[in-house]
């Protein structure tokens, strides 16, 4: 994530640990968003394949299958449930002088570690499935009837390209994503616009223009200001990675 890339702002006190599954490669596939009923970019569903050759129970993850999908979060609870029963996070947190817990409820494991008075941090496990060319989280859309359908991420391929414009030309871009995420993390009413989302807007803004040099940070800054406003006021924003993809769509609201 964001500490891993140097890109963590004001202080770490979050992080997410991508948990890959082991997935038989001939008993799953992915099937992206678009290509189901649902008609949902971005997503994708993970589906039980080869059943009258290699029947239920074959796989461990058959447990977690619901109408012959894999569901994210029937594999969240079972992996909560394996972890929660096999580490003992007081006993861990004892020895290195910290508190553990695990955050309830959550939609996921997470763990929130106490390791001052008055800091903390907050570990995100995300079960994570790779099959061929996609990777995909248990990260649930906010819509309930999306519920099946598993989130795929580019957040690797995001931040490599940003940060690969700035390493070919020595560049100010990532270090325009820090102030804007700084900015955010300081006012609420741009809170929930994520790394990510700054990310996209960035790179949208890079296929604009081809001067990142230090000397227009200023002018550059001013520029995605104005292209968020922009993309605030459409109720849209379209992924640099895949177009077809509203990142605007699969946010959480607020409250939610």
């Amino acid at each position: 994530g964001s500490l891993y890339d140097d890109l963590q702002v004001v202080r770490a006190d979050h992080i997410q640990l991508m948990v890959p599954l082991l997935m038989e490669k001939n008993l799953w596939s992915c099937v992206p968003g678009e290509e189901t009923i649902l008609n949902l970019p971005g997503f994708c569903l993970i589906r039980r394949e080869n059943v009258e050759y290699f029947p239920r129970g074959s796989s461990y993850w058959d447990r977690c299958v619901v109408g012959g999908y894999l569901c994210p979060k029937s594999v969240i609870a079972t992996f909560e449930k394996v972890v929660s029963g096999s580490i003992n996070w007081p006993a861990i947190g004892s020895i290195l002088g910290y508190v553990i817990r695990p955050v309830v409820p959550s939609e996921s494991l997470i763990l929130e570690v106490q390791y001052e008075e008055d800091r903390r941090l907050f570990i995100d496990f995300l079960p994570l499935v790779v099959l061929e060319e996609h990777a995909a989280v248990a990260k649930a859309h906010r819509l309930p009837r999306y519920g099946n359908m598993w989130r795929l991420s580019q957040r690797g391929a995001e931040t490599a390209a940003l940060m690969g414009r700035d390493q070919h030309d020595s560049g100010c871009r990532c270090l325009c994503l820090k102030i804007l995420k700084a900015i955010c993390h300081y006012n609420l009413q741009l809170s929930h616009l994520t790394a990510s989302h700054l990310t996209n807007i960035l790179l949208h803004t890079c296929e604009k223009e081809s001067d990142w040099s230090h000397g227009v940070l200023a002018d550059r800054f001013l520029q995605v200001l104005r292209e968020t406003v922009g993309h605030l006021e459409k109720g849209e924003l379209p992924s640099a990675m895949d177009p077809k993809v509203d990142l605007f769509f699969r946010t959480h609201r607020r409250g939610d």
